[in-house]
């Protein structure tokens, strides 16, 4: 009687799953986010490109939900963040969302002693006069990607100034007004990439220069990639106002994934903080070989 074979199979563990979060207009993605698309896949994540919006998303089904491209929120901001408090093992979560999505958190950062762009805020109600003379940046507190935005100078362009912040204030958006930093120009932006590490603090990764984009009164929206983007090595002054502006962090960094800090040379050459991107930014890994696959090292980690 010949013996009976027996066969050993290896259990395989099932794959974690990860949904990018994305919008209509790139259901596949934004290209730059396709490095770390790739950069999962290649350590055995399977990640799929999922709107914000998607009816028959199961986002229960996923073991992180990372936000990436929903950049058509913003004029449904509220249903996003409903959206946002139901799903879970979101990255960045809810509460981060809720306070970063609306730009008065510029005035919790400066009060903190972070050196901010002047901005002023009016509100629906509010009477605004333009300043005698300048170039002058007029958006709404709630935007994205530059949309709603527009660069004027005064006195000859006060009336299209005007007329724009009183579109805002019409439409019960809440508008703000900052001097036209002309180091953008020239200098730039610096974005400063940062990602968690494994203490939960955020750790810089990378940086790039950031070209002008604002030539003149607003005249729509703006589309995405028409930014010119380099790669750039921060100065350590910008490496320490980034740290003042990540210390001055009204939430617990280890609840964050990532974040970007926009900053720009003041007039008197210092640098100070435009915007700090905790929700949906470009993280630019086109430009900066290796940081996809920095961010995927995290995501494993936390996985």
């Amino acid at each position: 009687m010949l013996p009976t074979s027996t066969t050993t199979h290896a259990t395989r563990e099932p794959a974690s799953r990860v949904a990018l979060v994305t919008c209509d207009q790139f259901p596949e993605l934004w290209d730059d986010d396709f490095p770390l698309r790739d950069a999962l896949r290649a350590r055995h994540v399977e990640v799929e490109a999922v709107r914000w919006d998607d009816p028959e998303a199961d986002w229960n089904a996923y073991d992180l939900t990372i936000l990436r491209s929903p950049w058509d929120y913003v004029p449904r901001r509220d249903a996003f963040l409903a959206w946002a408090r139901r799903v879970p093992r979101l990255l960045n979560p809810a509460d981060v969302l809720e306070w970063n999505t609306d730009k008065r958190y510029l005035r919790d950062l400066a009060s903190a002693g972070v050196p901010v762009t002047p901005t002023t805020y009016v509100s629906p109600g509010d009477t605004w006069i333009p300043p005698a003379s300048g170039e002058w940046v007029v958006k709404p507190t709630i935007s994205a990607g530059s949309q709603d935005t527009g660069r004027y100078t005064l006195p000859g362009q006060a009336a299209l100034a005007q007329a724009h912040v009183e579109r805002l204030l019409v439409a019960g958006r809440t508008a703000m007004i900052q001097p036209y930093l002309t180091a953008v120009d020239t200098t730039g932006e610096t974005a400063l990439m940062f990602f968690r590490d494994p203490t939960g603090r955020l750790t810089f990764s990378h940086a790039a220069r950031k070209g002008p984009m604002l030539t003149g009164p607003d005249e729509g929206k703006i589309d995405p990639g028409s930014e010119d983007i380099s790669a750039r090595q921060p100065s350590e002054a910008e490496l320490a106002v980034a740290a003042r502006v990540l210390a001055a962090l009204p939430v617990d960094q280890a609840s964050l994934l990532y974040a970007r800090v926009d900053l720009i040379p003041g007039p008197d050459g210092a640098p100070v903080l435009l915007e700090l991107e905790l929700t949906e930014p470009s993280l630019f890994f086109l430009t900066a070989p290796g940081a996809a696959e920095r961010l995927a090292d995290v995501v494993v980690t936390l996985l």
